[in-house]
């Protein structure tokens, strides 16, 4: 007797907003509720955020009919239950706290495993800060990096920014790179100090939100009026090139 094919699991990569008003929900496309209404599993950096943003989408959903898992301490547990749910031909949602899922964020290694399993992959358009950061900045666009978080010690974070710029000079690309909000004026001060006046540095904030500002200046620029960026979600972006 033939046994029954096994229904194959659907994987959505669900984007969230940058920024928590309305201006930085109406930068996401209609589509996603089609997905999120499709989908019966969600794993989440945090339940209760990606509940709440469900809700903005659709009041009417009813959040116990749906299978939740927080992923933001990604362990055994998390991956046992994925398989499971991908061996089932489960439709999985897997959603960030920002942006978009597997793009600086913990999602890419469920994805990894949903591919080796044969699953289909449906990535969905949202707001990205690196990219759109990217397409204001005035940077290169045809070759960049994404060096993601820089070392916290000061010293060793300002050798890091001069190898980011010196790698930028010899190769024309952009680098960029992000700091949790309560660090980035320190971080911030340690670009200042570390890099050459003639430098170009973007300071992209709040991307998508009401109070977005993105600005590309020289170091030497920036040195006259500092900016306080305490608590600010902020996408940092430096090109250099020669004198």
């Amino acid at each position: 007797m033939n046994r029954p094919a096994e229904k194959q699991a659907t994987l959505y990569l669900i984007p969230t907003f940058l920024s928590d008003d309305e201006a930085g929900f109406r930068a996401l496309p209609p589509y996603l509720l089609e997905a999120i209404k499709k989908c019966t599993v969600f794993f989440t950096e945090q339940e209760k955020t990606a509940r709440r943003y469900f809700k903005k989408w659709w009041k009417e959903m009813v959040i116990d009919d749906y299978t939740w898992y927080a992923t933001h301490h990604a362990d055994k547990k998390i991956f046992t239950a994925f398989n499971k749910h991908l061996q089932q031909g489960d439709t999985i949602g897997i959603v960030s706290e920002a942006g978009c899922p597997g793009i600086a964020d913990p999602g890419q290694e469920l994805v990894a495993i949903a591919h080796a399993k044969g699953a289909k992959i449906i990535p969905l358009v949202g707001p990205n800060a690196i990219l759109l950061a990217l397409m204001a900045s005035g940077m290169n666009g045809q070759a960049f990096r994404f060096a993601g978080y820089l070392p916290i010690e000061s010293g060793i974070r300002k050798t890091m920014i001069r190898q980011l710029e010196k790698e930028s000079l010899e190769t024309n690309c952009t680098q960029i790179f992000i700091e949790t909000p309560y660090r980035n004026n320190t971080l911030l001060n340690d670009i200042l100090s570390a890099c050459r006046a003639e430098t170009r540095l973007c300071i992209a904030v709040n991307i998508t939100g009401l109070h977005e500002s993105i600005h590309t200046k020289t170091i030497k620029e920036w040195k006259v009026q500092i900016p306080d960026l305490h608590k600010k979600p902020a996408i940092f972006l430096l090109q250099t090139s020669s004198p």
